[in-house]
């Protein structure tokens, strides 16, 4: 049977593309080398972080508030709850980019949000202590995401709109077809389709050679740990949180979903290599690590560690995603990687990646994720 479109990897991109297409009526099937729900990628994890105020440029934020309405009703349909709003907070030194930028990005977009100074950051979220030179940009619409809850959903209603997913099954290679259209070979078989959706995170250098050197797979560490007032972290209290210090980029969560505190650092120690191989074990240096910045801005939270768990994201020279076509073969789609910040926008890129897999225009200018900006 030829379907209307392949989707190979179901992490985050993929699911809510296959879920989407399904959802349209369309002919799908979806193919994983994993399980579904599998650790071994970077859609997994209890929750991750939704900012509206983007400082990574303005012009992510009309999708962000796409995703944002997507995930509320993607918790409507299956009854739960999936996105969690807890407001946003960045914060840096006085005049810092991040921070800059933030606000920039509020203004130009027209969101709601608050400039706070050092003393009313830590009078207004009591678990924050921060230097006397630091500010922040409070922004009350963001949050956090569900993500486990907000993948297997996805999956799930993807399945009852029909889709056909085959896991624990590799893509062995893909052939665009002359007459148009793609064939994906797998360890279980041959299939064709109109289009193909490769969202395959880590892996997509393996499949397209040509991204080997440009979407590269960096490990990743979050902790948990145990703070002595629990209450001055709970939703309420505390809000989902960047921070910047000469330590690293870090970024937190209240608790939720799980015992503790939850911190990681933006591209951790900065170790790359190939997805297949990454050390997925945690050691004493990643430990050390996310402790600095708790030590720098959340003593009450510098505890015992309950938790520490190991996995990758896969960075673009510019951190900017990839979302287009593949040279010579535009029935192939190139989604992401992501670089780290890109499961927020997992329920709107499910929409984008299905109106370029059937020839519908999608509501938004991707031309910054283009490839053509890395010369391809």
């Amino acid at each position: 049977m030829r379907h209307d479109v392949i989707v190979v990897g179901l992490g985050i991109m993929g699911s809510a593309a296959l879920a989407t297409l399904a959802a349209r009526g369309h002919k799908v099937l979806g193919i994983e080398r994993f399980d579904l729900g599998h650790a071994m990628g970077s859609s997994h994890g209890v929750n991750r972080i939704i900012r509206i105020a983007y400082f990574e440029g303005a012009a992510y934020v009309p999708m962000v508030q796409r995703a944002a309405r997507l995930w509320q009703e993607l918790g409507e349909r299956l009854g739960e709850r999936i996105l969690h709003v807890t407001g946003t907070l960045d914060l840096a030194p006085d005049s810092h980019f991040l921070t800059r930028q933030s606000r920039e990005s509020c203004l130009v977009n027209n969101l709601p949000f608050e400039e706070l100074d050092a003393p009313e950051i830590m009078r207004r979220f009591p678990a924050f202590r921060i230097p006397q030179n630091y500010a922040g940009i409070f922004q009350p619409d963001g949050g956090f995401v569900a993500s486990d809850r907000a993948l297997a959903g996805l999956q799930m209603l993807a399945l009852a709109d029909g889709a056909e997913i085959r896991a624990r099954e590799p893509m062995l290679g893909f052939d665009p077809l002359p007459g148009g259209g793609v064939r994906v070979r797998t360890a279980g078989g041959t299939f064709e389709a109109d289009s193909l959706i490769l969202a395959t995170g880590g892996w997509i250098g393996t499949h397209i050679p040509a991204l080997a050197q440009l979407a590269v797979p960096e490990r990743q560490v979050l902790g948990w740990f145990r703070p002595e007032n629990p209450a001055a972290f709970q939703p309420g209290a505390f809000p989902t949180s960047i921070l910047w210090s000469e330590a690293g980029h870090f970024y937190q969560f209240p608790i939720w979903g799980a015992p503790g505190f939850k911190i990681g650092c933006h591209r951790h120690l900065n170790q790359q290599g190939p997805a297949e191989t990454m050390d997925r074990e945690v050691h004493p240096e990643d430990e050390a690590l996310l402790r600095k910045g708790l030590a720098f801005a959340f003593p009450e939270a510098n505890g015992a560690c309950l938790r520490l768990t190991a996995c990758h994201y896969t960075v673009t020279p510019d951190e900017h995603f990839i979302l287009d076509r593949l040279p010579g073969a535009p029935q192939v789609i190139v989604a992401s990687p992501c670089s780290g910040h890109g499961y927020k926008f997992g329920s709107v890129f499910g929409e984008v990646l299905a109106d370029l897999a059937t020839e519908r225009e999608p509501a938004f200018d991707l031309s910054m994720f283009g490839l053509s900006r890395f010369g391809l």
